[in-house]
């Protein structure tokens, strides 16, 4: 009996061996890391695991292998974060495994800053295919679903996601002139809305510096918002002013949430211009005052002093109305002309945002042409083209427009740094990079860039939190991560948990540094190894594996959403 039943034991040994190795019980397990959740709260050694496109465990020790195994000591395992404003949809499209930012850990991009890839009309094909520079592609979608799925379709690394523009649905009723809508157009334009709520969108988004978008009155805006808010979605806005009249700008903001009940962030929080660096202490008062009104306001800021935006920028809207090749066919006016550099001299023009001013044409860097010929430019500033060139600045600035046929890519040095420190601090501010995912080769080369596109994310983590001490490590990763997916109605993404989306980054916090500049914009941040989305790794070691793990993530309005898609309030969505 003895023997038959230590043979007994013996044989049941070896059958449940072999069904443990039989069948890995995870697809991933991350071992033996610090892992902060997304919550803000101390970190906790354990491990992480991973079936399918899920998050399966989080805690002290798996119980169970996974098919693949990742290192975690002596790292951190946290959320893939969130890039609250990306520019990637052209890049993207050059190559699917956006780089720049992948290695940064960025896991889902957030696109639509007044203007969006969709809904599109004929005309409005047409015109952005004209005016595509470096990446050429077909424009073969009209809507915005169709045209975040043609992205997905191709192949990304990275998750997509859209507000609609503000500037877009514009475009599609009123086309690109200085016009207002009558009561019919208005109804048309929150049709529009609606109908992008139901594809996806997170919501509006406006930029209101730029035509045709700052031809928009605020009840125009607050219209848009309100069908935003009724799906779910948020207002988010380019203020109509981040210099002279920023409190204004701020004010209406605050006046669009509140009439259309829609949450609203503000893009790329600033106070830009010396004359107002200032009133920065007053900027976000006024933003903790309403939020301490029970008003949900929040920002969102990229991680450097100086910004990057086109010449558009850099002259009165007046002159832009009807689009660019409108504005260009103007500027070649010599009476226009003469005006258009009156009003560029204005260092506080009454009704827009003077850039260039605010920056001085030694301030002003040229990063991005359409023309061939005008390439060999990239890299001088304004000053210099313009003394090579015998002009003033303004003239330049005007001559380049013309012989380039497009805005012209530029980086203004119009901040101060220690306005960017006081606003790391803020609990409310997630980070956005206001830039496209690239990489430093091919098509991306013939251009250059600012070099948030490189280093905005990891400088949180290395710059902010690790060497300045402005903010904690685990603060760091809750506003790269949950803040920005809880500012969107995302409620099973920003965080390590059982049964969220299994979005993860693995970083060494001693090491994590980002390395570009504005002379060198063009170089991969360090520090991030591997990085894991929809449970697909797409980062290993550090470098990206070509997994076309990206997804379309949609907003609480689209239609798919089993709870039936748009309420009939903002009141009834649970923030």
């Amino acid at each position: 009996m003895k023997l038959f039943a230590a043979t007994s034991l013996s044989v049941l040994a070896a059958v449940m061996s072999l069904g443990s190795t039989k069948a890995p019980t995870y697809d991933y397990v991350i071992r033996g890391g610090e892992i902060l959740d997304g919550s803000g709260g101390k970190p906790v050694r354990g491990d992480v695991a991973v079936k399918g496109e899920r998050i399966a465990y989080v805690g002290v020790h798996a119980p169970g292998r996974g098919r693949t195994e990742i290192d975690g000591k002596r790292k951190v395992i946290a959320p893939g974060f969130i890039n609250m404003l990306s520019h990637s949809e052209d890049s993207l499209i050059g190559d699917g495994r956006g780089q720049s930012e992948l290695r940064q850990g960025v896991t889902l991009e957030v696109m639509g800053e007044g203007s969006s890839i969709g809904p599109l009309t004929a005309k409005m094909q047409k015109l952005e295919e004209q005016r595509e520079h470096d990446i050429k592609y077909p424009v073969d979608w009209t809507s915005l679903d169709e045209g975040l799925q043609s992205l997905a379709k191709r192949g990304i690394s990275m998750n997509v996601a859209s507000f609609v523009g503000a500037g877009t649905v514009r475009t599609n009723i009123l086309g690109e002139d200085d016009v207002q809508p009558t009561p019919v157009q208005l109804a048309q334009m929150r049709k529009v809305v609606d109908k992008a709520m139901a594809d996806g969108a997170m919501g509006v988004g406006s930029a209101l510096i730029y035509a045709p978008s700052t031809f928009a009155k605020t009840d125009e805006l607050a219209a848009l918002a309100t069908e935003a808010g009724r799906c779910g979605g948020i207002y988010i806005s380019h203020m109509r002013s981040e210099g002279d009249r920023l409190m204004e700008a701020t004010d209406e903001l605050i006046e669009i949430s509140r009439r259309s009940g829609a949450p609203a962030e503000i893009f790329h929080m600033k106070t830009s211009g010396r004359d107002n660096w200032p009133s920065e202490d007053a900027f976000i008062a006024r933003i903790e005052t309403a939020r301490a009104k029970g008003q949900r306001i929040t920002a969102d800021m990229y991680t450097y002093n100086r910004s990057s935006t086109g010449f558009d920028a850099a002259m009165p809207t007046w002159v832009q109305a009807g689009g660019l090749e409108a504005w260009i066919g103007r500027l070649k006016d010599p009476a226009t002309r003469a005006r258009v550099i009156a009003e560029m001299r204005q260092d506080h023009p009454k009704d827009w945002e003077n850039s260039y001013r605010q920056a001085g044409p030694d301030g002003t860097l040229l990063v991005g042409f359409k023309s061939t010929s005008l390439k060999p430019l990239t890299g001088k500033t304004l000053g210099e083209v313009a003394r090579e060139r015998g002009k003033s600045p303004e003239d330049t600035i005007i001559d380049l427009i013309i012989a380039d046929g497009s805005r012209i890519q530029v980086v203004y040095a119009s901040m101060s740094e220690e306005n960017v420190a006081k606003q790391m601090t803020l609990p409310w501010v997630s980070f956005g990079s206001d830039a496209s995912a690239q990489s430093p080769e091919g098509v991306f080369l013939l251009s250059s860039t600012h070099p948030r596109a490189y280093g905005n994310f990891v400088r949180v983590l290395g710059k902010y939190a690790r060497d300045d001490k402005l903010i904690t490590l685990p603060e760091a990763v809750r506003r790269l991560s949950a803040l920005p997916a809880h500012n969107l109605g995302l409620h099973d993404r920003g965080l390590l948990k059982s049964g969220y989306f299994a979005d993860i980054v693995v970083f060494d916090p001693q090491t994590v540094t980002d390395h570009a500049t504005f002379v060198k914009p063009q170089q991969f941040a360090t520090g991030v190894s591997d990085v894991l989305v929809n449970g697909r790794q797409v980062l290993k070691a550090g470098e990206p594996t070509g997994a076309p793990a990206g997804q379309v993530v949609r907003g609480r309005g689209w239609t798919g959403w089993k709870d039936g898609g748009c309420r009939t309030s903002a009141k009834d969505w649970r923030w």
